[in-house]
């Protein structure tokens, strides 16, 4: 399919939106699998930015992201939170967060951190989150927890606060 000039400068002429996704991972105790990146200071999920180039799904996305980060290659459960966040000086990001299932002794054995990325891993307690997650991401974190927990359905967030 071609697209006309009017058509692709009016494409050009919309507002960019980030996306990005990530899969939540816990043990037996319901820790939370956390990754310390080299890039910025603190913690974060396994995931990234969604390749939309290449026509890459969130969900896709995050399986991609699990593979390269952690080197495991996982089918992702269902969709945990939707978070649109924004104000935070940047274009606004649509962030998915993916069930990525309870790891096993053997699963955290095979985990191999992507180096150029990132620096270690750790497995975070629930009462810990927000102080290795603060703001949007560590509220998002906690409240897939809490849908984990009820068997609610998934959760629309805005900044990382319950909005439906």
């Amino acid at each position: 399919m071609t697209t006309t000039p009017d058509f692709a400068a009016y494409i050009a002429s919309l507002p960019r939106v980030l996306a990005g996704a990530a899969a939540l991972f816990r043990d037996a105790e319901g820790r939370v699998l956390l990754v310390e990146p080299n890039y910025r200071e603190g913690w974060a999920l396994p995931g990234g930015t969604i390749e939309s180039d290449d026509g890459e799904s969130p969900r896709q996305g995050a399986r991609r992201e699990t593979l390269e980060e952690i080197g495991l290659d996982r089918e992702l459960g269902r969709l945990l939170a939707v978070d649109w966040v924004c104000g935070t000086g940047r274009p606004p990001l649509v962030a998915y967060l993916y069930d990525g299932g309870v790891l096993d002794e053997a699963d955290f054995k095979a985990i191999r951190l992507q180096e150029e990325e990132l620096l270690s891993w750790r497995l975070v307690a629930r009462e810990e989150i927000t102080s290795h997650l603060p703001g949007a991401l560590g509220r998002r974190v906690l409240t897939a927890l809490d849908v984990l927990a009820d068997g609610s359905g998934t959760a629309e967030l805005e900044n990382g606060h319950r909005v439906a």
